[in-house]
């Protein structure tokens, strides 16, 4: 247990660097939106602090079920907390039980990456802001319907805009 809570805590960075689907078929990420965000690790760190820093710069993952928007309800859109892309709708979030926030669905998939992350002896999906290639939490196929998927994301990668009325 407390290996497992190491891991869950320190993140891992484990990827292939390689695409989830490389098919001719597969959407692909505009040129414009790959790694336009570009700063020192001393200018993430002083921009982001210590706990957003291991984890959109150094693949962390926060706790389970401690999360600021685990539990959040609020109308609006999530963005990513290192560069302000916008990810997620809140309409597309839902309770997963998994302890992170979960979205069946990202705004504009060109604005996420999927890598293949095979660190501790899984085969995961990692993903990650296509703008400054911050470190999200993974993806899943095991979420509701209409899409099947489970964007499993960490509450300090994002930043929430609320809806205007």
């Amino acid at each position: 247990m407390v290996f497992l809570s190491f891991i869950l805590l320190t993140g891992s960075c484990g990827f292939s660097q390689t695409p989830v689907n490389q098919s001719e078929n597969a959407y692909k990420i505009p040129e414009e939106m790959i790694q336009q965000v570009q700063k020192s690790e001393q200018e993430w760190l002083e921009e982001l602090g210590e706990e957003r820093y291991k984890i959109l710069r150094q693949c962390g993952t926060e706790p389970p079920f401690t999360g600021k928007y685990y539990k959040h309800k609020a109308k609006g859109t999530y963005a990513c907390a290192g560069c302000g892309n916008e990810l997620f709708l809140s309409d597309a979030k839902y309770e997963s039980g998994s302890g992170w926030p979960s979205f069946f669905e990202a705004l504009d998939k060109s604005k996420i990456k999927e890598l293949r992350d095979v660190s501790y002896g899984m085969i995961r999906t990692e993903i990650r802001c296509a703008k400054c290639d911050g470190h999200l939490g993974h993806v899943f196929p095991d979420g509701p319907k209409p899409t099947g998927l489970r964007y499993c994301v960490n509450s300090a990668s994002l930043e929430f805009k609320e809806a205007e009325e």
